[in-house]
């Protein structure tokens, strides 16, 4: 039997504008079947929530216009589980507010704040992992964050500095590290006692609350004042008038990164957090030519290391590209090198000033 107190904050707010033109403003990757399995990446983080989380536990943290697709990929969430955002405000204002109506629906809950948007190989380790996070939590005043073994020296993550191990794994955090240069993820790599932030993390209520009161008054009063609003008819009045004036702030610098009762476990399962088209190819099978194939038929010639990606059973015929990025949506058709990846977000702009803002 699922343990009543355990609660989850599935956040899936972002636009991931760097799997355009897949993902859109209007409809962004965690609503897209990314990997080609049948389930959206929302559908397979949900799934994989509630084997350990009571399922009326799971809240959806999203912008108000993806309340629709919420409910519509979620059928078994009601309209109670979807906790909107009337403006773009970060991680850390979301992450508040959840907790305040939770921790007033019920002060015992550990939880667990989740992407919606990650790629998880083991899920039965990664259950492992949350629960001995829940249970440490339950008893000690932690904020607790589930840290991923780097396996090459990675630009584009944070890392974690970690301090002695205890006998359970469980370590206390020395600091935050920022996105590093090459040189510098080298470094990290080669002392050993450093992992790849992940944006997963574990706390009671009362911890994070607490950390909040004491870290961010500013923006712990803002949502306190709508107390007596939260979990009743008056919450949506509440949060529209007031959610805007919130600071925009993350969750890792709001709190975590002045926190002294930090602690990490070592992730026992692998991990990518699809960020780009690069880490979806890296994570897809490939056909001979080492090329990654999502609902296409190919024909290749001379053709190796792409991402290609259609409609289903659209027939996608290659001669002489290598390390590109292959991905036709309706209006779109973009051929892009994989070495470039990065510079997407800013092409999309650029498609947006030159032919209209329905392109993105």
């Amino acid at each position: 039997m699922q343990n009543k107190n355990y609660y989850a904050i599935l956040m899936a707010g972002g636009v991931g504008s760097r799997f355009w033109p897949v993902s859109t403003e209007e409809f962004p990757k965690q609503f897209h079947d990314m990997l080609g399995t049948g389930d959206t990446l929302i559908q397979k983080t949900f799934s994989r929530l509630s084997t350990l989380i009571p399922k009326e536990n799971i809240f959806i943290l999203t912008n108000e216009k993806y309340n629709d697709l919420v409910l519509e990929q979620l059928p078994e969430v009601n309209q109670r589980q979807v906790v909107l955002e009337p403006a773009m405000r970060n991680t850390a204002p979301c992450i508040l507010y959840a907790s305040l109506k939770i921790q007033k629906e019920n002060p015992d809950a550990v939880m667990i704040v989740a992407p919606s948007d990650h790629w998880i190989e083991d899920e039965d380790a990664f259950t492992t992992n949350v629960k001995q996070a829940f249970e440490y939590c339950e008893t000690n005043d932690a904020l607790m964050t589930l840290g991923i073994t780097p396996t090459f020296p990675n630009t584009g993550y944070g890392y974690i500095e970690c301090g002695e191990a205890s006998e359970e794994k469980i370590s206390d955090v020395i600091q935050f590290r920022e996105k590093p240069d090459y040189n510098t993820a080298k470094q990290f790599i080669a002392k050993g006692n450093f992992l790849w932030n992940a944006g997963i993390f574990m706390w009671s209520v009362s911890s994070v609350i607490k950390a909040f009161q004491e870290k961010q008054p500013g923006l712990y009063e803002l949502f306190k004042t709508g107390l007596p609003t939260y979990n009743t008819e008056f919450e949506d009045d509440f949060i529209r008038d007031n959610y805007a004036k919130a600071e925009n702030i993350s969750v890792d610098y709001a709190i975590m990164e002045s926190s002294t009762n930090v602690y990490v476990i070592p992730a026992t399962f692998d991990w990518n957090d699809l960020g780009t088209w690069g880490s979806l190819y890296d994570k897809l099978d490939k056909d001979e030519n080492n090329n990654a194939v999502v609902n296409a038929k190919t024909l290749t010639e001379d053709a190796s290391g792409n991402m290609i990606r259609t409609k289903t059973d659209k027939v996608v015929v290659v001669d002489g590209l290598k390390d590109y990025i292959i991905v036709d949506k309706d209006e779109v058709l973009l051929i892009f090198p994989k070495s470039k990846e990065q510079d997407i977000k800013s092409v999309l702009q650029k498609v947006k000033d030159k032919y209209g803002e329905h392109y993105g």
